[in-house]
């Protein structure tokens, strides 16, 4: 998506350690017509494996898969990260690390709101390790749900989550901008042009 890349390019910072501050676009301030054309662009991707639900993780996964879930008509679900005096019942609750806040991450979503037999579609802000979205489609399978398939903001290829979702749930995984490397100096998506040399 090129208006997305174009402004990861200008405003996006390399913090080290494989980590990418894009706060300004998604993580803390948004543009709310580039989040709509990224929801509309996802459900394009997956219109055809008809989904039913859209699954996401709190916070910065809500966006995107709210845009998204506008386009298809289905509903959003977000998995909670602290348990609130409303959730009671069953619950699917899985962990995963965080990369960047350190420590496990709880993520619960009430039983009621992931009804069995439905079509999961699991969308978020970032594909890296994969940690989370592994431990969000362990729940879609737990639930008796289909995943349909995986949409993520950014991702980046350097790193092993996109082979570990796909050869444990085989869903098509894609990404809406694929950063092949970056450093200090540059960002460099998986779609750009080589760079020239001189003779």
């Amino acid at each position: 998506m090129q208006a997305l890349k174009d402004k990861i390019r200008a405003e996006g910072k390399y913090l080290g350690d494989g980590i990418l501050k894009i706060d300004g676009i998604l993580n803390h301030q948004m543009d709310p017509q580039l989040i709509k054309a990224m929801g509309e662009e996802i459900a394009c991707m997956f219109r055809d494996t008809h989904p039913t639900r859209i699954l996401t993780a709190e916070v910065s996964g809500i966006a995107p898969a709210l845009m998204a879930a506008l386009a298809l008509d289905v509903p959003i679900v977000y998995a909670r990260k602290h348990k609130p005096v409303t959730m009671y019942g069953p619950i699917f609750l899985e962990t995963a690390p965080s990369h960047t806040k350190g420590g496990e991450t709880n993520l619960m979503v009430a039983a009621e709101y992931l009804p069995r037999g439905e079509r999961i579609l699991i969308v978020d802000d970032f594909l890296a390790s994969g940690k989370t979205l592994l431990a969000l489609a362990r729940m879609v399978r737990e639930a008796g749900c289909e995943l349909v398939g995986v949409a993520v903001v950014v991702e980046k290829s350097f790193e092993s989550g996109r082979e570990e979702l796909v050869a444990r749930y085989g869903a098509p995984v894609r990404s809406l901008a694929t950063i092949a490397y970056m450093d200090e100096e540059r960002i460099v998506f998986a779609d750009d042009p080589p760079l020239q040399t001189g003779d």
